[in-house]
């Protein structure tokens, strides 16, 4: 390869964003509630990561689940957190919003973009939930953001690497396009082949049981995303792994 692939990895943990740092992660983005694809994470979440990493922490400011139409209050609260986020030393923000059309939100983005200025803004997979990529790509390169993370409108970046090739070509370098959408190890070098991308996200967990020596059966207090008592958690040679994927 031409130029080295900057792994970034989405974690939801301090246990998680150091593994990623440890298995070779150039940047991490962090977040809260990933069963609802990463919400914004607390004050003092983002304070310990910044403290204890060596490589730059983006966070996502995102106020809930769902879609990615906000009202008033969502955006007051969005506004605040980026403001929090800056004063923790973040390097980064991860945002979006759209309109009811599924086209980019340009009032609200710009409102966001100028609260979190002079960080890199990167529009998170709302761009996935765009009627128009095309057109959404152009609005986002207008708005001045730094990045898109696309799984080129399907379910992971192997299934949309044509699509996210499109949006490499489109980008002509005006914007960085990251490909992120169930990126492993088995698929990184493909996906970076078909695409054409120099940003790769990736989540790289393994499950890991719960340390707890005694669990009521039957008792979900959460999602059960994985078996009961069993958590995703990443994992530095998953991550090495992924680094290595994408060497000469």
């Amino acid at each position: 390869m031409a130029s080295p692939i900057l792994i970034e990895a989405c974690v939801d943990t301090v246990h998680s964003a150091l593994a990623a740092e440890a298995g070779g992660a150039d940047r991490i983005e962090l977040c809260d509630n990933l069963v609802e694809g990463g919400t914004t994470p607390s004050a003092g979440m983002i304070e310990e990561c910044v403290a204890r990493l060596g490589i730059p922490v983006f966070v996502i400011i995102r106020p809930r689940g769902g879609d990615f139409l906000y009202t008033s209050s969502d955006i007051t609260v969005m506004l605040r957190d980026i403001a929090h986020a800056r004063r923790l030393g973040v390097a980064g923000i991860v945002t979006g919003a759209l309109e009811r059309n599924a086209t980019v939100s340009g009032n609200v983005m710009s409102e966001l973009l100028i609260a979190a200025s002079p960080l890199p803004v990167t529009f998170h997979r709302a761009f996935d939930a765009c009627r128009d990529p095309k057109r959404a790509l152009e609005t986002l390169v207008e708005l001045g953001a730094s990045r898109v993370l696309t799984a080129g409108q399907a379910a992971t970046a192997l299934q949309g690497a044509t699509a996210i090739a499109a949006s490499v070509e489109q980008a002509a370098g005006r914007i960085t396009i990251i490909a992120g959408g169930g990126v492993n190890e088995d698929n990184v070098a493909e996906v970076v082949r078909i695409t054409g991308v120099t940003e790769v996200h990736v989540r790289g967990t393994v499950p890991v049981r719960s340390g707890m020596d005694w669990q009521r059966d039957g008792l979900a207090l959460t999602k059960p995303v994985l078996e009961h008592g069993v958590r995703a958690v990443t994992d530095a040679e998953r991550v090495r792994k992924v680094k290595l994927g994408v060497r000469d």
